[in-house]
């Protein structure tokens, strides 16, 4: 049996796996809360490692490696490294400020079980705009983030198998949709615990094996300085961009630690832990997964580069794309009959990176359409039977608006992840902080941030940015910040009962 059809194998077992969770969770699907929140009772295992899998997706596999493969040429080590710190703090910050009070929040503001929901039922919002416009972004920013997922599917299985990228696309797509479309929020959260781990032991594995084949760390790193034309080494100017890049620069690239707090597949983990004393043992498991997988991703694309270098001819090498490296170093270093399955399944975790996080985009986007929109425009015209239902189908209809973006074989998984990330932090990101800590911020203050923030990362990208190359959460988030405190306080201050609910939140034992 050829590698092909080992990892193919090993693929195949995994997506049954999957499949079957998806199925025994289809079951326990009946209502709404237990579609999108799992009905409250996630574990910390379970909570943690999700929300870390659903974060990081196919980039933590090829967009970041691919970045820092690129090394001194075009900053790529130093964006490479500047985003994995900025994502690091930004992860600590999150869990540590906006998940314990979150999970207390969101139960307490009338049972929300989604952003939007908790947005409006936090402040009272009677008009349905602010529901109505989180939903529309929601929806607009989880395309670009669903395609960039369905691009690194295409990828890893064009890579592999050599198929056709429309097929594999295609391949990819009905995967995901299975059993996102069966389990819901229980059967997402339990699978992304499964790969998790996975992507944990797998971005581990590599980098040391491949260490190992060029005989030692010392050599590894000089075969690395080479390509970089620095003949003393990579040293702290190399890693960081220090002389070469500007502060400028450095914030744009640590700027993505930004934004966490309005990432709503993630706030949607914290809202579903059983209870918010559980919340300390999951950051802490989280805080110890990320580090190390996004230092060891940094490191893949370094290493990457001299391991290929030995195995390649210069002209191999310069013609590959840069987000396969580690699918390629795989092939390489695991070639023996029991290798190959271990190949496999490395290769697995790929996918499991990548559906980890298109999982859990398509529910909370799902969730916008019959939670936040159908609900909000029939009422109580629907059955929680009909809402599931609708669910489901938007599950199908964003998958195939997704696949029409991801089309075309070009498309970067790093560029459209870095989108799409800018916008959910801009949007959500100032008003959920806010939301948690000021007794004074109203709706109207809100909505001026959700609008701002979302308005201003469209259009920065697509216009101001060619003439000011800053990355668009900068000033799409500083903007929605100071609108969300100027506008409250223009405007009419909350009724005691919103207040009162506030301090509630701080004494509750949920």
């Amino acid at each position: 049996m050829n590698a092909t059809a080992i990892h193919g194998f090993m693929f195949v077992l995994y997506l049954l796996l999957l499949l079957g969770i998806g199925i025994y969770s289809y079951k326990k699907s009946k209502s709404q809360s237990d579609f999108f929140l799992a009905g409250r009772k996630l574990n910390f295992w379970v909570t943690s490692l999700s929300a870390q899998a659903s974060d990081m997706s196919g980039w933590l596999l090829m967009g970041l490696p691919g970045t820092a493969f690129l090394l001194t040429r075009n900053n790529g080590l130093p964006e490479a490294v500047w985003t994995a710190i900025g994502l690091a703090v930004g992860t600590y910050l999150n869990w540590l400020f906006v998940a314990k009070r979150l999970r207390k929040y969101s139960e307490i503001s009338n049972d929300s079980i989604t952003i939007p929901t908790y947005i409006e039922n936090r402040f009272r919002d009677k008009t349905k705009i602010i529901r109505i416009s989180s939903a529309i972004f929601i929806i607009i920013f989880f395309l670009i983030y669903t395609a960039a997922q369905l691009s690194a599917g295409a990828k890893l299985f064009n890579t592999v198998f050599d198929l056709n990228y429309s097929l594999a696309l295609i391949i990819g797509a009905l995967v995901i949709v299975s059993y996102t479309f069966l389990g819901g929020f229980l059967a997402v959260c339990w699978t992304d615990l499964i790969q998790g781990t996975l992507m944990f032991f797998a971005i581990i594995i590599v980098p040391i094996m491949a260490i190992s084949s060029l005989g030692g760390t010392k050599e590894t790193f000089d075969l690395v300085s080479t390509f970089a034309q620095v003949p003393g080494g990579l040293g702290l100017n190399e890693w960081t961009g220090f002389g070469s890049i500007g502060i400028l620069t450095i914030v744009s690239f640590a700027a993505w630690g930004l934004g966490y707090f309005g990432q709503p597949h993630i706030l949607t983990r914290f809202m579903g832990i059983r209870h918010s004393k559980d919340v300390k043992p999951a950051r802490r498991i989280a805080i110890v997964w990320v580090i190390i997988t996004l230092a060891a991703a940094v490191l893949v694309g370094v290493i990457g580069k001299a391991y290929l270098s030995s195995v390649m001819t210069a002209e191999q090498l310069g013609a590959i794309d840069a987000e396969n490296v580690f699918i390629i170093m795989v092939q390489n270093l695991l070639t023996g009959p029991i290798a190959m399955i271990l190949a496999g399944v490395i290769l697995t975790a790929i996918l499991s990176a990548i559906m980890s996080t298109a999982d859990s985009q398509l529910l909370v986007t799902a969730s916008a359409v019959s939670e936040d929109i159908c609900k909000t425009i029939f009422k109580d015209k629907l059955t929680e039977k009909q809402l599931v239902w609708i669910s489901r189908a938007t599950v199908v209809g964003v998958t195939f608006v997704a696949f029409i973006i991801a089309f075309n074989p070009d498309s970067s998984v790093f560029d459209l992840v870095a989108y799409a990330w800018a916008g959910f932090g801009a949007a959500f990101g100032p008003c959920i902080l806010l939301s948690l800590y000021w007794k004074r911020m109203n709706w109207q203050g809100a909505l001026a941030g959700i609008l701002s923030g979302g308005i201003t990362v469209l259009v920065w990208r697509n216009i101001i940015k060619s003439y000011i190359n800053l990355y668009e959460i900068v000033p799409a988030f500083a903007i929605s910040l100071i609108l969300i405190v100027v506008v409250s306080l223009l405007t009419t201050k909350p009724s005691k009962e919103i207040e009162d609910e506030f301090d509630s939140v701080l004494t509750a034992d949920i």
